[in-house]
């Protein structure tokens, strides 16, 4: 028989109620905001095996793909549609190279507001559009790139009566800020590094803001070093210049002017971290390392973030006896068709149905 406790008929027992419930208290919010959750937040913090073992130090992937619509974009979308009902919003705008637009579309669905998106034509993986129009957006495809569709979402927010929810409305960091308390709640302290991709740059500055108010609040003892990975094509804060025109694989982070930028630059001088650049050819290795590795399976520019500690590495910056958190920001399933054109032409093995004949292909005999 079995004696595990069990709740009382009719009990209610704790879950997971989404960011803005969980961290109330440590939220920058209108009082008396009424949240508009999916569940975001409490992803996962997997430990990497290959990454400590090459590092000889203790990394801890934050698995952000675990999010309702795939990102960590969701957790600063909860706040920012909560707040723009809060506000009396009827409609929301965002520019985006993917991941806002297909969580700005969800909120947006749960919250009856109309969504409205921007993004540059041509530049938007498939499975991210198709989030966005599943959810019901309106997707205005714009002969530019993201920095264009920004402006423009700027400008609607600025002269009719929509609400601006990119990463330059400071509710979305306030959302987006919970994955460092998460962390810290995990590990019991803050890490030594935090390793994460960087696009239009609110990430790193999310993620500064709650290590610096959990650490001001004595709910950790230290604040870790930021450092954040660009790719070569797309690297304006690496090389302190805009990129007017900016290219690479990894579609997430294709920005060539951070709207976070000042914040950005910020984040890294304070914690004594920096940024650098990465070839699209180590960024998708180590997309297909990791899903090979460790079973977690991202996005290319979720993977900057590992393919950054790599490199690292082989240019002797030591991580030995720290513990060091990776932010993988979003899921491989986003962006199929990149992954499938790393690997080449997908196998095209076919046999009888006979079980001698699928051992042999298998190469078991």
């Amino acid at each position: 028989m079995s004696t595990t406790p069990t709740a009382p008929a009719g009990a209610a027992t704790h879950q997971w109620r989404g960011v803005i419930e969980e961290y109330r208290d440590h939220l920058d919010l209108p009082a008396g905001t009424v949240a508009v959750t999916l569940g975001e937040g409490g992803t996962p913090l997997v430990r990497s095996e290959w990454l400590s073992e090459t590092g000889q130090a203790e990394v801890w992937l934050k698995v952000e793909g675990q999010n309702p619509t795939g990102s960590f974009k969701d957790r600063g979308m909860t706040t920012a549609i909560s707040v723009a009902v809060h506000e009396g919003a009827a409609a929301c705008v965002c520019a985006s190279t993917g991941n806002t637009s297909a969580s700005m579309a969800a909120y947006a669905a749960k919250a009856g507001l109309t969504p409205i998106v921007l993004v540059p034509s041509g530049k938007i993986a498939a499975g991210k559009m198709a989030q966005a129009l599943v959810h019901g957006a309106q997707v205005i495809q714009v002969r530019g790139n993201f920095d264009d569709c920004l402006r423009m979402s700027r400008g609607l927010a600025d002269h009719y009566p929509v609400a601006l929810v990119n990463s330059v409305n400071p509710v979305r960091l306030e959302g987006q800020k919970t994955a460092s308390f998460e962390i810290v709640d995990r590990l019991g302290d803050a890490p030594d590094v935090h390793l994460l991709p960087v696009g239009n740059a609110g990430n790193i500055s999310a993620y500064w803001l709650g290590y610096k108010q959990y650490a001001e609040r004595g709910r950790a003892t230290r604040k870790p070093v930021m450092r954040a990975f660009q790719a070569e094509g797309a690297a304006p804060l690496v090389t302190g210049r805009v990129f007017p025109d900016p290219e690479t694989k990894a579609t997430a982070i294709r920005i060539g002017n951070p709207a976070s930028w000042r914040l950005a630059d910020a984040a890294a001088a304070e914690s004594g971290g920096g940024f650098a650049a990465l070839p699209d050819e180590r960024i998708l290795a180590a997309q297909a390392e990791l899903a090979r590795r460790d079973g977690v399976f991202v996005e290319p520019a979720s993977a900057a973030g590992v393919a950054g500690f790599l490199q690292d590495l082989e240019q002797g910056i030591s991580y030995a006896g720290r513990q060091v958190v990776v932010t993988v920001t979003g899921h491989g399933l986003k962006d199929t068709a990149t992954a499938l054109e790393w690997f080449g032409e997908v196998p095209q093995v076919v046999v009888d149905a006979d079980i001698e004949a699928a051992a042999k292909a298998a190469g078991l005999v």
